[in-house]
């Protein structure tokens, strides 16, 4: 616990400390170095992704890894499967998310017999 004289110091100097201008209201517009300082983030355009199909909606012959996983957003439960063995069991032709799905759904343990919660939520990953 500090003393009565540490107290009164910090008390001093949380007044010289105050930012010299108030914040912005809920209703005032922006200053213009915020716009621009967004128009100017890189980040923005390394998120779209190309012209091609995601990797979730391609087929088993377009992926070039050949270990896939998914995993699940609602229980965190993970499945690897290797692209030779999903190529075996589902076809060439198979879209990822598709096969990703049902590799949870054969296994999932989140079953409450409503089908719009029923099941895991996947997420997937190609490494």
């Amino acid at each position: 616990m500090p003393t009565i004289k540490q107290m009164e110091n910090m008390a001093a100097t949380v007044g010289r400390k105050a930012p010299p201008v108030r914040g912005l209201a809920p209703d005032d517009d922006l200053p213009p170095e915020y716009w621009q300082a967004l128009l100017e983030d890189p980040r923005p355009k390394a998120v779209s992704p190309g012209p091609g199909p995601s990797g979730r909606l391609r087929q088993l012959r377009q992926i070039p890894q050949h270990l896939l996983r998914v995993d699940c957003r609602r229980c965190g439960r993970a499945v690897e499967i290797q692209k030779a063995d999903a190529t075996r069991l589902y076809g060439p032709e198979a879209v990822w998310r598709d096969v990703g799905q049902r590799l949870l759904d054969n296994t999932c343990g989140n079953r409450t017999g409503r089908h719009e919660e029923d099941g895991c939520w996947p997420t997937f990953d190609m490494s």
